[in-house]
């Protein structure tokens, strides 16, 4: 599979914070990526059901605020806030667990379109196995995506396990780990424990064993 794989992983910013939700720790990741697209268009690219199913898998539901969705052997919930062009918010639920996703879009002028997705969850011990990257990488291959959807949007989704097996999804797999990694020690992460999620998520994502130190 053939893509410029440090272009699109140096198109990305990572953030790693640590609020709280409830009075309980949680923590956050946050990823912001320009797309070459107007706000209407990286919109329906994010709104619209036939579009979603080309670049992050199909979905249902009742796409709305305050409606439920459902996406196809993944997460469901519901869509607490949805402002045209501007802020998707939602419920989500995979696994047993309960997190938020925020995403917000900004016109930047001459074609180009700021998406910046914050996805929180509560302290966890999967988090302290996989770090960031446990949602960060997901959310990077996801946004990969769009970025393909976005340059032939009738182009269909790239099929999953082709693109881990392949060399430069590998790479970029291993690249965004690295990113979250880095993420996490700027965010005040002892580097050994950032270096060893990274190393977790690596091989969580590429089914390979994990990398020694």
């Amino acid at each position: 599979m053939e893509f410029d794989v440090e272009g699109h992983l140096a198109a990305t910013e990572r953030a790693v914070s640590w609020p709280e939700v409830d009075d309980q720790p949680a923590r956050a990741v946050t990823l912001s990526r320009s797309y070459q697209a107007s706000p209407e268009d990286l919109w329906e690219a994010c709104t619209d059901p036939s579009r979603i199913e080309r670049w992050f898998g199909p979905v249902s539901g009742d796409l709305k605020a305050g409606g439920h969705y459902q996406v196809e052997g993944n997460a469901s919930g519901r869509i607490t806030a949805c402002e045209r062009l501007s802020h998707l918010s939602l419920i989500w639920e995979f696994g047993g667990d309960v997190s938020w996703v925020e995403a917000r879009f900004t016109g930047e002028g001459a074609g180009q379109t700021r998406v910046s997705l914050t996805h929180t969850a509560l302290l966890s011990g999967h988090w302290g196995t996989y770090g960031p990257g446990a949602m960060g990488v997901g959310w990077e291959m996801a946004f990969l995506g769009l970025a393909f959807h976005l340059a032939d949007p009738s182009a269909p989704r790239p099929d999953d396990m082709e693109f881990v097996t392949s060399p430069n999804g590998k790479s970029f797999i291993e690249g965004s780990s690295r990113g979250w990694g880095d993420a996490a020690v700027t965010a005040g992460e002892e580097p050994e424990v950032a270096r060893a999620a990274e190393r977790q998520t690596t091989a969580f994502y590429t089914g390979e064993e994990v990398a020694p130190e």
